[in-house]
């Protein structure tokens, strides 16, 4: 077990705080190829898709379960059954009442689609046998390919230019398509027409895989334990090998060795990798300055970007573009490299929220590098300021809680409406001539305020640390959704320095996943975590049960 880590530093409350959302935010007019759609039809959608040489595909799902498509129609990739093109969306009959929860697309364009029960179909462009369907036949309509992966369901689908990859929930990879640099992981260059399990005979068999991620002509897959292993072109050093040598077969990235590794996304040709402590490296083609190294020199090893010495929690990139993207621990939009035909070498502050509307704004094409989830819309955003402006407003409110001799100013409908907590305590109890003044003692100022914060905004602003007490208040109030976002924020808001404490945390309050996942940061890092107070200060009983777990894990093997 790797336990040789560079160390953390505290990170002052300033960057600790983050402003986290369960459902995305993006303002669906900023993608042009929906400019047409009313507002009923924008407020139904639930999934979508934009893609093309010009962006000027999309596909999408509504809420009630139907598929439709607008655009060029190059290759019959709408899946129509037709090449015709429309401005106007048009129903895709066989994939409607499917449950498709996730779509990616090539170069061709080709699409491959995945069902909430794991169902694999794809259509479009075929003639490098992207498809999948052991022939080389343009895919008019949607056509199923699950029967090729052995009753695996799949959870995670990637394209590049023409081959593709998908990951199953058993941590299988499989992979087909255009073949002439090794992007599918034979051990060869020719092109594979059906899915084959890429770790059959690689030095994957016998790994989990978590993510997957497709260059234009490259694939990278992140192991359970932290490691990246890529195989395909390498011209551009894409792969991280330290050479320009292709790669037939998956070999394990050897410049990102001691690094534990949570997140991987490829651009055009180039890669950027997100470590568990929120650390950022960058290693390809380097043309448009899409490395953020402040120069255009390529990387064929992994090379750390700096984004004002703080925390990155996401990163966004597309094999269409050589545009890189960062979400910050901040909340803070960083992106470089291609914006719109500038090349920029450096991150660059943006003032978007979210790491979709840059690649709507900015990305050449106009691309989706992840499939959208709507939930919020243009026209929402004007009654969520104005519950922004009327939390804490004496002027209007008519309930006032005091915490730590500190008041909140509150309405009591809104609370009733938003927290079946409130709404059984004021119908069961509530009088109106009550005094309008509620005395909380079980949780700190910050922490309650953080809370009915939340019921107005449904975003959070803590660190880690007191998301943990939030955590706590969320399980008492019964707000599930509330505790899944304090999860988020501890998960990416974990350090070195503060591990320790969030573990025996989860432990207390009974957070499973939370628990898991502190436990491996813990055990990743475990020579530094081991050093710190928290460690040292802890009870007994935590540190005794975490020294026979990490036995357990296989810790202390050499």
């Amino acid at each position: 077990m790797l336990d040789d880590y560079l160390s953390s530093e505290d990170q002052n409350h300033q960057e600790n705080r983050i402003s986290s959302r369960m459902t995305n935010i993006y303002d669906v007019a900023k993608w042009h190829v929906f400019g047409l759609l009313d507002a009923t039809t924008l407020a139904n959608i639930k999934l979508a898709c934009v893609f093309g040489s010009s962006g000027n595909e999309a596909i999408y799902v509504t809420r009630d379960d139907e598929v439709f498509a607008m655009g060029s129609n190059v290759n019959g990739c709408l899946g129509v059954g037709d090449v015709q093109s429309s401005l106007i969306p048009r129903k895709i009959e066989c994939l409607s009442k499917k449950g498709i929860s996730t779509i990616a697309c090539g170069s061709g364009p080709h699409v491959i689609a995945a069902t909430e029960d794991g169902e694999l179909l794809s259509w479009g462009h075929n003639g490098y046998c992207q498809l999948g369907n052991g022939s080389t036949t343009q895919g008019m309509t949607p056509c199923s390919i699950s029967s090729a992966l052995n009753g695996s369901k799949v959870v995670q689908v990637s394209c590049g230019s023409h081959h593709t990859l998908v990951r199953t929930d058993r941590g299988e990879v499989y992979s087909w398509g255009y073949n002439n640099c090794g992007q599918v992981g034979s051990g060869a260059t020719s092109n594979i027409s059906n899915p084959r399990k890429v770790s059959a005979t690689s030095v994957l068999s016998g790994k989990r895989i978590i993510s997957i991620a497709c260059g234009q002509t490259s694939s990278m897959a992140l192991i359970d334990n932290g490691e990246v292993y890529a195989w395909g072109y390498n011209g551009n050093g894409q792969l991280g090998m330290g050479n320009n040598v292709n790669q037939p077969s998956p070999c394990r990235v050897s410049s990102l060795q001691n690094v534990i590794i949570s997140q991987i996304v490829c651009g055009y040709n180039h890669t950027l990798a997100l470590s568990d402590q929120g650390k950022l490296y960058s290693w390809g083609a380097n043309a448009y300055g899409q490395l953020g190294t402040g120069n255009k020199a390529n990387q064929v090893t992994a090379t750390l970007v700096d984004i004002q010495e703080k925390r990155v929690v996401s990163v966004a990139a597309i094999h269409y573009s050589h545009l890189s993207g960062a979400l910050l621990q901040s909340g803070e939009v960083y992106m470089w490299g291609q914006c719109r035909g500038q090349s920029i070498t450096s991150p660059v502050k943006t003032k978007f929220s979210c790491l979709d509307d840059m690649f709507a704004c900015f990305s050449t094409p106009a691309v989706t590098w992840r499939p959208l989830t709507f939930e919020n819309f243009v026209g929402r955003r004007a009654l969520e300021e104005s519950l922004m402006h009327a939390f804490d407003d004496e002027n209007t409110s008519d309930l006032v809680f005091v915490v730590q001799d500190n008041r909140i100013h509150v309405h009591k409908a809104f609370l009733k409406i938003r927290c079946d907590y409130f709404k059984t305590m004021f119908q069961s109890c509530w009088k109106e001539d009550s005094k309008d003044e509620i005395e909380i003692t079980q949780f700190s100022y910050a922490v309650y305020k953080a809370f009915l914060q939340y019921l107005y905004t449904d975003s959070v602003e803590l660190p880690p640390e007191e998301a943990i007490s939030l955590m706590d208040l969320a399980n008492a109030y019964c707000e599930t959704h509330l505790k899944k976002l304090c999860e988020r924020i501890i998960k990416q808001g974990i350090t070195i320095n503060n591990a320790f404490h969030l573990l025996a945390a989860a432990i207390k309050y009974e957070a499973t996943d939370l628990h898991e996942f502190c436990f491996k940061f813990c055990v990743n890092h475990l020579t530094d975590v081991v050093q710190t107070e928290s460690f040292l200060t802890f009870e007994d009983s935590y540190t005794k049960d975490f020294i026979i777990k990490a036995a357990k894990w296989g810790a202390f093997k050499y």
